[in-house]
């Protein structure tokens, strides 16, 4: 385990700069996410960790050492990659244990460490198949165990479950967030679902456009997010985000309410408007209504609420819940 510290990092790629300037420190043993839309900077980020991107400027360290001009192999690191790359005239074993026969280390460590790995991602049943005789999800642990037997003093994963179907990602979520408690290992994990960090990190750094808009837990970010772009970004669904004279009603540029903070009535209410649909999903039903003058909002409501599209019904808001923003799109 180590800390990992980003000291006035700065990236870029010919005149195109990518990192303006972060600072950031991941705690020892911490399950950091990086999280973020497509283009803000967070696979570039990780990859200068690992060492596969030099900096343009500024400084990294790894438990306390300068290795911002140091080769990958050297930091101690392990990474994952969306990739499963695995070679596929190898078996299971020969695959978790390559990097190690590269390294040269003796075969009968070798063999302990795979059998060590194999165990912890239930791999033992497995190790003398071929990737081809595998599902998704167990190529996926096969690579973790290829990181796993290297024993590094920090994991990196970029993106790893986005080729895996919706049910195999939230099998991997659990088997992940088991794996850290069991290595106590410092993670640092790439995604751009914002579902993915929320169930897994201990610690969420929200980019957008290269820059750090918020570190937190994914409660602080959820329940209090300092920025405009924090509180449409995290939480799923979206939360409803209103400007103009329903905004300045409360004194704010724009205010901010989770679903979950709205109440439906029949008679009434703060806001009035029209069920456009209503998405049953069992234990829940969203509601998404057509407000005049403010627009479509998602209200959430009990999974057996009789509403239909196209039927009238009143919006409360919980005051308490509201969220204000100024005109710059940071929290009042």
């Amino acid at each position: 385990m180590a800390t990992v510290q980003l000291k006035n990092v700065n990236k870029c790629f010919g005149t195109t700069e990518v990192i303006p300037d972060i600072s950031l420190e991941i705690p020892h043993g911490s399950f950091t996410v990086f999280v973020g839309p497509s283009g803000c900077g967070k696979s570039t980020l990780l990859r200068i960790v690992a060492g596969l991107e030099d900096v343009t400027r500024g400084r990294v360290d790894i438990d306390g050492k300068d290795v911002t001009f140091a080769r990958p192999t050297e930091r101690g690191i392990a990474m994952v990659f969306q990739s499963y790359a695995l070679y596929p005239h190898m078996s299971v074993a020969q695959n978790i244990g390559f990097a190690l026969k590269m390294a040269k280390v003796p075969p009968a460590t070798i063999k302990e460490r795979v059998k060590s790995a194999a165990s912890i991602l239930q791999l033992d049943e497995l190790l003398d198949r071929k990737p081809g005789e595998l599902s998704g999800g167990q190529r996926q642990r096969v690579a973790i165990g290829r990181a796993i037997v290297r024993e590094p003093k920090v994991f990196l994963f970029d993106e790893p479950l986005s080729n895996l179907d919706a049910a195999l990602r939230t099998q991997m979520r659990v088997e992940l967030a088991q794996l850290h408690r069991r290595l106590g290992a410092t993670m640092v994990y790439v995604t751009h679902d914002q579902v993915e960090a929320m169930t897994l990190a201990d610690q969420i750094v929200v980019l957008n456009k290269g820059k750090i808009e918020q570190v937190g837990s994914p409660m602080e970010l959820y329940q209090h997010p300092r920025t405009l772009f924090v509180a449409g970004f995290i939480g799923s669904p979206r939360m409803n985000l209103v400007s103009g004279a329903a905004a300045r009603a409360f004194n704010a540029n724009t205010v901010g309410i989770r679903p979950e903070h709205l109440d439906i009535t029949n008679e009434g209410g703060a806001w009035r408007g029209d069920v456009l649909i209503a998405e049953r999903l069992g234990s829940d039903t969203y509601l998404h209504i057509d407000v005049p003058d403010i627009g479509r909002i998602i209200a959430r409501s009990p999974g057996d609420a009789a509403y239909a599209a196209g039927r009238s019904v009143g919006v409360n808001l919980r005051e308490s819940c509201l969220h204000r923003f100024d005109e710059q799109g940071i929290s009042l």
